[in-house]
């Protein structure tokens, strides 16, 4: 089973930028970022597949951008434009999928904490 561990969270002014990574044990079809805030489900946040293929939520389309390295095994996630409500522990995910909808990630890091403040 592939391991993931994330970095690169912090607490930020709304407005700033925070660039997450996930580095992988192994290299998995399809990668995506998760976050789970406090009190609330863990929510979809993007998605890259093999051929990098890119998925986004409505709340982070054009603010967020999901991308991975040429050996596919690490992950980022730049943020930009932060807000208060983007606060939540962000976990690294992957998939046997090579374009996984939401429902085919199968196995998620620790996850990094990202705060935001107003």
């Amino acid at each position: 089973q592939v391991r993931l561990v994330e970095s690169g969270g912090g607490s930020v002014q709304a407005g700033g930028s925070l660039r997450l990574s996930c580095v992988a044990s192994r290299r998995p079809l399809g990668m995506g970022w998760f976050r789970q805030a406090p009190g609330k489900e863990r929510e979809f946040v993007a998605s890259i597949g093999w051929r990098d293929e890119t998925k986004y939520s409505e709340a982070v389309k054009g603010r967020f951008t999901i991308s991975r390295d040429g050996a596919k095994t690490t992950l980022y996630l730049q943020m930009d434009g932060l807000l208060p409500n983007d606060t939540a522990l962000y976990s690294c995910a992957s998939s046997p999928y090579s374009n996984p909808e939401v429902r085919q990630f199968t196995t998620w890091g620790p996850g990094t904490q990202v705060t935001v403040d107003s």
